[in-house]
């Protein structure tokens, strides 16, 4: 099964050292072995993140973020199983959008995206017209509004945390660098994205789907123990990405500068939070320097930090971007997967330069992997075709960024390449 790989034990930076290693404090004052415990830290860090690591750490100890996933992760269940009406009026209240299809029910992800700025601004959100309705629909908008009464807050304050968490990584980056490449490059932007994300279970479809059938009755949801086997089965195959009911995303590369997301949260279809069933987080990644595929494992309620083609590109290749998709465990048909993920990217007029970057990173489909005949250690657990089918469906860094080109028109080839007419997972 696709979920059992090699487990990847992050590197954790505790969240005090990464504020420690971005202040521009003068260190005169440290010890002796104050200084060589933060250098020690920098080199590890940049090890991670760089050429011959796996492209992502995990920062632990993050102040109030742990109240704050647990307060918000679940809501984005409850979100994407509501009736789209219902749906679209708590978005609006709160100020957040989607970039996925939301009447689409076949869709095996629910997306709730919202800017977010550098600068706190005021979070309270716009009142709407009064309506005039019948008291039983006015008491179920109440209900619905309470249940989702601290959406935008705590959808806006986590994503301040991560995104403060990103641009002291790219303080730190840019100082062994030996720029502000990164730095400057996301201030300049002014925003980034956040995306409250639910990974649909199988049980999950079916309750959307029997819902939309029933709309208009008193008993609008399927319990869960009410759907067959084999409605499961037929579900499960419907519900695959690009045909691999053990994926809830394809592999794929993000293309901005850092991907900052919290650990995920499983729920069972009772909204009972339940552990990961194999101890890691469902995120997998391709770590280029061991030409070997991996199951990242994180602290628990700790924040990944991944880098995106940008910073790659960036910091003439002392970043590495990393290849990653998301399992699904097929075998839990009850079981979702809930995460909170800020994109950090440069401003859209950025324009990137080429003259230094390293050549045949620019030439490879996914990072110089070796697909010929080789030993692999794990071969049992990740044959050559898996290598093989990564590299037909990743197009290659030269197929979307030239030299001089501005972030919007790489974020439009990418998306492109990746998801257009002809795109290589257009049709997966």
């Amino acid at each position: 099964m696709e979920e059992a790989g090699q487990a990847l034990e992050l590197y954790q930076l505790d969240y005090s050292d990464l504020i420690l290693l971005s202040s521009a404090k003068d260190s005169s004052s440290s010890s002796f072995q104050q200084i060589q415990r933060l250098q020690l830290i920098t080199q590890t860090v940049m090890e991670n993140l760089g050429p011959t690591g796996p492209g992502l750490i995990a920062v632990k100890s993050v102040p109030v973020a742990s109240n704050l996933r647990r307060s918000l992760l679940p809501l984005a269940r409850k979100l994407a199983l509501l009736n789209y009406e219902d749906q679209n009026r708590i978005l609006k209240e709160h100020n957040l959008g989607s970039d996925v299809p939301l009447k689409n029910l076949d869709r095996i992800v629910s997306s709730f995206a919202s800017q977010l700025n550098y600068n706190r601004t005021d979070m309270d959100g716009t009142e709407g017209e009064a309506i005039v309705v019948n008291d039983d629909i006015e008491r179920h908008k109440d209900e619905l509004s309470a249940e989702f009464e601290n959406l935008q807050h705590d959808f806006k304050e986590l994503g301040i945390r991560l995104m403060e968490i990103g641009l002291c990584l790219a303080r730190i980056c840019d100082g062994v660098i030996g720029s502000r490449e990164l730095e400057q490059s996301l201030l300049e932007s002014c925003t980034a994205k956040g995306r409250l994300i639910h990974y649909h279970s199988t049980v999950d479809n079916c309750i959307i789907k029997q819902a939309a059938k029933r709309k208009g009755l008193s008993n609008g949801r399927c319990p869960a123990n009410g759907t067959t086997k084999a409605s499961l089965q037929r579900a499960l195959a419907r519900s695959s990405c690009g045909g691999r009911a053990d994926l809830w995303q394809q592999w794929h590369y993000d293309y901005g500068i850092f991907t900052v997301l919290t650990d995920p949260m499983f729920i069972l279809s009772s909204d009972q939070e339940f552990p990961s069933p194999s101890g890691h987080t469902y995120l997998k990644i391709f770590h280029p320097e061991k030409d070997s595929v991996f199951m990242v494992k994180a602290p628990p309620e700790s924040v990944i930090v991944q880098v995106g083609e940008a910073a790659d590109i960036l910091s003439k290749g002392m970043l590495r971007a990393t290849l990653h998709c998301v399992c699904k465990p097929v075998d839990l048909v009850e079981l979702s997967r809930e995460t909170f993920v800020v994109f950090l990217q440069p401003a859209w007029s950025r324009t990137f330069s080429l003259l230094d970057y390293p050549a045949e990173r620019l030439k490879s489909g996914y990072q110089q992997a070796d697909l010929s005949a080789k030993d692999n250690h794990d071969a049992e657990l990740e044959p050559k075709d898996l290598f093989r089918e990564i590299h037909n469906i990743v197009p290659p860094l030269s197929l979307r960024m030239r030299h001089g080109m501005t972030f919007a028109e790489f974020s439009r080839e990418t998306t492109k390449q990746y998801y257009g007419g002809s795109g290589l997972q257009s049709k997966r």
